[in-house]
Order: C-alpha cells, then sequence, then structure tokens
C-alpha cells in the first residue's frame, strides 16, 4: 500500500499542496482505510505528506533546491559506478537489462507513467547490482523515493520522455563496449537531463 502510494505521488497523480483523506484514498484504491492510514503515517515520517489533525494529509512539495541536492548526490554514486561497471559488464548481464530499456521506451511513447516510473527504477537499481555493492543500491533506492516528478503528465503528453528513456539503451551500449568514460558521460547527461524532466522541464 505504501509503495502504490508513493508511486502515486512521484507520478504527480496526487498533487503537492492538495489535501487528501484516508477513507477517500481507501475507497479509490478499494481497500479500507486502516493500510492507507498507515501507509501515509509512514510517508509522513519520510517527509513525502504533512499530517493535519481532522482533515487527512497535505502532499509536501519538493523545492527546487532539494531536486538539485538529490541529484547532485545520485551524479555522485552513479557516475562512478558505471564506469566501474563497464568491465564487468558482459552479455549475460545486459540481456535483461536490454528488456526492460525496450520496455522504458513502450512505457514513455505510451504514456504510462507508473508504469515508466517503475521499470526505471528497475533498471538503475538492477544496473547497480551488478557491482555486488548493497549499500549503494539502497542509498540509490532511498534518493529515488525521495523524488517527486513535477510536471511528469505534461511531459508524456508531449512525448518528452521518449528521448529520456532511449539514453538507458545508449548507456547499455557503451557499457557493452567496455567503455568506462564513456559510460559515465552517458550517465552524467542522463541524471542532468532526468533532473529537467523531474522539475517538469524539457531539456534539449
Amino acid at each position: 500500500m505504501e509503495e502504490k502510494l508513493r508511486e502515486a505521488m512521484v507520478a504527480g497523480e496526487l498533487r503537492p499542496g492538495e489535501i487528501y483523506s484516508a477513507p477517500a484514498l481507501a475507497e479509490q484504491l478499494g481497500v479500507s482505510a486502516t493500510p492507507v492510514r498507515e501507509a501515509m503515517m509512514e510517508l509522513g515520517r519520510e517527509g513525502f505528506v504533512e499530517p493535519l489533525r481532522h482533515r487527512g494529509y497535505r502532499v509536501v512539495e519538493m523545492s527546487p533546491e532539494a531536486l538539485a541536492d538529490v541529484t547532485e548526490v545520485r551524479l555522485m554514486l552513479e557516475v562512478p559506478a558505471v564506469g566501474r561497471i563497464a568491465p564487468l559488464a558482459v552479455e549475460a548481464d545486459l540481456s535483461g537489462l536490454r528488456e526492460l530499456a525496450d520496455e522504458l521506451v513502450s512505457a514513455a511513447e505510451a504514456g504510462e507513467l507508473r508504469r515508466f516510473i517503475a521499470v526505471d527504477t528497475t533498471f538503475h537499481l538492477t544496473l547497480l547490482e551488478i557491482l555486488g555493492n548493497r549499500v549503494l543500491v539502497e542509498q540509490v533506492r532511498g534518493l529515488r523515493r525521495r523524488t517527486r516528478l513535477y510536471g511528469l503528465r505534461d511531459l508524456a503528453q508531449s512525448g518528452a520522455l521518449v528521448p529520456t528513456a532511449r539514453e538507458h539503451h545508449e548507456l547499455l551500449d557503451r557499457l557493452a563496449d567496455g567503455d568506462g568514460p564513456g559510460a559515465e558521460d552517458v550517465m552524467r547527461r542522463h541524471l542532468d537531463h532526468v533532473r529537467g524532466v523531474w522539475a517538469g522541464e524539457v531539456e534539449g
């Protein structure tokens, strides 16, 4: 339940500044109010929502500064990580990732936001798992969970997510070639591009 609500917030389906009650969300999701309330309390501890007495929960907006901070830390972690992955990457490692990259493009083309978010998360975490460092994977997972994708729906409708999705194929091509510096360049560009997508901006 918590993950479903988190995905809805990340996708912008639950809007920043809006107040939502546990019973209303429960009815929308077809479940009882208790698990929704428990999930919202946990999301409140993570800073996603603000509990309002007798009113419900207000979705907390993520500032541009906070978004920039999250992206900066991801750059610090993921750029050198793909450089280290390059000499380890073999076709057996990358075949499943290529399927995920295909699905990302498909989701972007169809404007299926929740699928796009879920597959994108799986792609990046599966890629990092090649290094066998669970701390790294969990740190990146946590950073992604703190991010909300404002304006994503408008970008999806305009087709602006498709170039971002295709960057995953470019990254895999560099890794398949064992090109560490090239993979780092693609990841750096990708995360900077994604920051603009998260903020609801179309970047060139």
